[in-house]
């Protein structure tokens, strides 16, 4: 098989989809991997590193597109490339697709097989694809948080692990999943009071078992959380709904009960949001503040340390990339279902129960094109 690892577009998306190491186990299994030129460069890998392990180097993101019968991506496709992906191509990246009908509706048109990483599940509800960004999305919301909470940038001026003598900041983080629990961990080490919230009483005792003295856990309600809120330094979404958009916890009016300076980090906006008044952001323009609060809604944290996610990314990616190489993806997916609902769009039918909800677009069981 054909394998393309284009450039990213997306605005400061410094990751690649594949480093040179992966790229020789492509090779050393019989297929061709294209590398658009420069692709892996800001993530620390440079053209040379790549051909010496087998792959060829295109010079621009069409090339890619046209040669390759697979394109391993990081971020979803931007307009521009709607138009390069083909019928019959399969696109393996993150996908999340609830948060756009726009991208939804083109690689619709497309007759692709477009498969999520953030929606390959295994039996037990895990992400296997998701979990390492969502880790590194988990410790740099806390990172990006306890910056902006810095008076230059619009924050409190408020230090979250305190010094002797003054109280740390109050770190609120909803959602106990991975991202909740990287950045909990991630606070807690600073010093931070943290409080973590979620509506799975199963996770939070065993939450409560692990995670240090400076973390306490809370069962999720609207009434908990309003009453918090006054209170928080930094407030961290956290939430995932498989496939789907994220429901809206923290709504418009609850900024009021906020004080001036506080800030908000939507690790969530990949898929809508869980705030109502967060939007996406960007790593050169990544806040904006209303009613003196600071919102940090970047959509793809993981770019701005691109050295690790693209290492991390691709320890994930690569076993099933390379299983769907080797098999094609119908007998990848009977293989290995961990890969079937990651397909969310076939020929041009919505495989993906949640996005068909989502936009009320007619769904096909994945099964019957198996």
């Amino acid at each position: 098989m054909k394998i393309g690892v284009p450039t990213e577009i997306k605005a400061d998306e410094n990751r690649v989809a594949m480093t040179p190491s992966g790229t020789f186990e492509f090779t050393k299994a019989g297929h061709d991997v294209y590398i658009q030129k420069d692709a892996g460069l800001t993530s620390g890998f440079p053209d040379e590193a790549y051909t010496k392990r087998g792959a060829k180097i295109l010079p621009d993101i069409e090339s890619v597109y046209q040669t390759a019968d697979m394109i391993l991506k990081v971020k979803e496709p931007l307009e521009r490339e709607y138009d390069l992906i083909r019928k019959g191509q399969i696109l393996f990246t993150y996908l999340h697709l609830a948060s756009s009908e726009e991208l939804t509706k083109a690689l619709i048109k497309s007759e692709a097989i477009c498969m999520a990483y953030e929606t390959v599940e295994r039996p037990d509800g895990s992400l296997p694809l998701l979990i390492p960004m969502s880790e590194i999305a988990g410790r740099m919301a806390v990172q990006e948080g306890a910056k902006y909470l810095e008076k230059p940038f619009g924050g409190k001026g408020v230090l979250l692990g305190g010094v002797p003598g003054v109280r740390p900041g109050r770190v609120m983080i909803l959602g106990g999943g991975v991202v909740g629990t990287q950045a909990a961990i991630m606070a807690a080490g600073l010093g931070a009071q943290v409080i973590l919230l979620d509506i799975n009483l199963y996770r939070l005792r065993k939450l409560d078992n692990i995670l240090p003295a400076n973390v306490t856990t809370m069962f999720s309600t609207e009434m908990n959380i309003r009453k918090l809120i006054p209170k928080q330094d930094l407030i961290i979404g956290a939430i995932l709904t498989h496939g789907a958009k994220a429901a809206k916890l923290i709504t418009r009016d609850m900024l009021s009960d906020m004080e001036p300076g506080t800030v908000l980090v939507d690790v969530a906006i990949d898929q809508g949001g869980c705030m109502e008044t967060s939007r996406v952001t960007t790593h050169q323009n990544p806040t904006f503040t209303i009613d003196g609060v600071v919102h940090y809604g970047v959509a793809n944290i993981p770019g701005a340390v691109p050295q690790t996610s693209t290492l991390a990314l691709t320890n994930a990616t690569l076993p099933y990339a390379l299983l769907v190489a080797n098999e094609g993806w119908k007998k990848a997916c009977k293989e290995q279902p961990n890969l079937t609902p990651g397909v969310n769009i076939a020929h041009g039918q919505v495989t993906y129960p949640a996005i068909a909800d989502t936009f009320n677009l007619p769904h096909v069981d994945i099964q019957s094109i198996l």
